[in-house]
């Protein structure tokens, strides 16, 4: 047998070409991918047990960037936490509309934003510190205050919850009525979303859940 292959038929030999090596090519990010990249490295720098203030250093190294390329998509690091919490707010008030319009019951309508919002921090180890302040401990007061407004908001909206239940069940104050179980259930909510982050994430905020909530929308 030959030890050479046969020319084709109507054709000249050709010398075969060495293939050209692949030069890999970086895939740029789409426009907005890129911050919802860095979004999501802090968020995931922040679930660290024991994280301590993350720098931009810190997080560009992570990213395999320079700290230049952050600021072209964020004006600040302020404005880094601002998008964390925007996504907070965006995310938790858009299931407590769900459940208003799915639920009838005030005192139920209650009990699921609770429970909701203990799940999300759960799920979301890295918001709960955002949430709780933890994160912004020496970042620029306005995300403290952002956060606040946050739970006033919540508040607000287990007031309204909860005023309903309170008519439905025939008080003659159902808006003091509401407006104290409004404050103890955002109470309960900070305070087990505290206790998850300040136990490494150990404390699951939304164990034996079920007779203290059942006791403040009664």
């Amino acid at each position: 047998m030959s030890d050479t292959m046969p020319e084709p038929v109507g054709a000249e030999a050709e010398p075969a070409a060495d293939p050209a090596p692949a030069t890999p090519v970086r895939k740029r990010p789409r426009p907005g991918e890129r911050r919802v990249q860095i979004l999501q490295t802090l968020a995931g720098m922040l679930e660290q047990p024991g994280a301590e203030r993350i720098t931009t250093a810190a997080l560009a190294s992570r990213l395999e960037v320079s700290e230049a390329a952050l600021y072209r998509h964020f004006a600040s690091k302020a404005q880094m936490f601002e998008g964390l919490i925007e996504f907070i707010e965006a995310s938790v008030f858009a299931l407590v509309n769900q459940i208003v319009e799915r639920d009838e019951s005030g005192a139920l309508q209650a009990q699921r934003i609770v429970l909701m919002l203990l799940q999300f921090g759960e799920k979301n180890p890295g918001m709960t510190r955002v949430m709780v302040g933890d994160a912004l401990v020496f970042e620029h007061e306005r995300l403290t205050q952002r956060m606040n407004q946050f739970f006033d908001r919540v508040e607000s909206q287990l007031r309204q919850c909860l005023r309903l239940g309170a008519q439905a069940q025939g008080s003659n104050t159902p808006t003091a009525d509401a407006h104290a179980m409004a404050s103890a259930l955002t109470a309960l909510i900070v305070g087990r979303l505290q206790r998850y982050a300040r136990s490494g994430f150990r404390r699951m905020p939304t164990e034996a859940l079920e007779v203290p909530l059942q006791r403040l929308t009664s």
